[in-house]
C-alpha cells in the first residue's frame, strides 16, 4: 500500500467509511487495471460503503432482538413436522404481514417446532432491515412487572414493545400469569394493535387461553380480538422435535417397559 493509499485508508476511518476503507484498495488497483472511469470508481467506493452499512445493520438489529439461538427456515425439518402446512410458512417468508401489521399465531403442542419457525421469521425479519424483539411471555411480564414498581413502565413499553417493527412473544400459555401479569400483557397486545406485527406462539387452543390469563374470560376475549383481527393463524400437529431422536434410539420405549414393570 503506498503512502498516499493509506492517506485515504486513514480519512476513510476516521470519517467512519469503514465499507470504503475496506475496499479501496481492491477497487483502485481494478479500476487502474480495466482503465475505469473516475466516475464509475466512485460509484463501486459508495456502492461498498452503502453494502458495508447495511451488513452492520443486519449484525445489530439480529443482535438487539434477543433471541435465545438463530434458526433459519432452511433448517426446519418438513420430513419430521408432516403437520406443519409448508405452503403457507413459506408465504410467510414474503414479511408481507409486518408491512401489514398484521399478527402471526403459531399453534400447536410443545416441541413442534413453533419457537423455531417464530426465529426464524423473525430474524429474516432483522436481515430485511426491520426492528425485531424477542421475549417469552413469561420474561416480558415479568420486565413489565419490574417497570412498574421502579416508575419506569412508560419507558419499558416503549423500548420494549412500540420501539419494534417486529415482536416475537413466545410460550403463551407456558405459565400461567396472575390478573395483575394478565392485564400488562394485555396492554401490549392493545399497544400493538394495528400499529405493528406481532408472531406469538402458545400451545394451547384460543379456547383455553383464558387459563393463562388469571381464569379472566373477559379480558382474554378482548385480547382476542384485537389479536385475531388482522392475523394469520398456523396450525401445526405432530410429535415432539426434541423427543424424535431418543424414539429412534429406542429410549422412551424402553422407558415405557421400566413403567409397566
Amino acid at each position: 500500500m503506498s503512502i498516499q493509499h493509506q492517506r485515504v485508508v486513514e480519512l476513510c476511518n476516521e470519517l467512519r467509511l469503514g465499507g470504503v476503507a475496506a475496499q479501496y484498495t481492491a477497487l483502485a488497483q481494478k479500476a487502474a487495471e480495466k482503465h475505469t472511469s473516475f466516475t464509475d470508481f466512485v460509484e463501486e467506493l459508495l456502492s461498498a460503503e452503502r453494502e458495508s452499512r447495511r451488513a452492520r445493520a443486519r449484525e445489530m438489529f439480529a443482535r438487539i432482538a434477543g433471541f435465545p439461538a438463530i434458526k433459519t427456515l432452511d433448517q426446519y425439518d418438513y420430513n419430521f413436522a408432516t403437520g406443519a402446512p409448508r405452503k403457507q410458512i413459506m408465504e410467510l417468508a414474503s414479511l408481507a404481514f409486518v408491512e401489514r401489521a398484521e399478527n402471526v399465531v403459531f399453534l400447536g403442542p410443545s416441541g413442534v417446532g413453533k419457537t423455531h419457525l417464530a426465529i426464524a421469521l423473525g430474524y429474516l425479519a432483522t436481515q430485511k432491515g426491520y426492528k425485531t424483539r424477542f421475549f417469552s411471555a413469561a420474561d416480558l411480564v415479568l420486565m413489565l412487572e419490574a417497570a412498574q414498581r421502579q416508575g419506569r413502565y412508560r419507558q419499558a413499553m416503549h423500548r420494549a414493545v412500540n420501539a419494534y417493527k417486529l415482536l416475537i412473544i413466545d410460550e403463551i400459555g407456558y405459565l400461567p400469569m396472575s390478573r395483575e401479569q394478565a392485564n400488562l400483557f394485555f396492554q401490549v397486545v392493545a399497544q400493538r394493535y394495528e400499529r405493528g406485527s406481532m408472531i406469538l406462539t402458545s400451545n394451547l387452543t384460543f379456547g383455553s387461553w383464558d387459563s393463562a390469563f388469571a381464569g379472566d374470560s373477559v379480558l382474554t376475549a378482548a385480547m382476542l380480538d384485537r389479536i385475531l383481527h388482522h392475523s394469520i393463524i398456523v396450525s401445526i400437529n405432530g410429535d415432539s422435535f426434541r423427543l424424535k431422536d431418543k424414539r429412534k434410539a429406542g429410549l422412551l420405549a424402553a422407558r415405557r417397559k421400566i413403567a409397566k414393570g
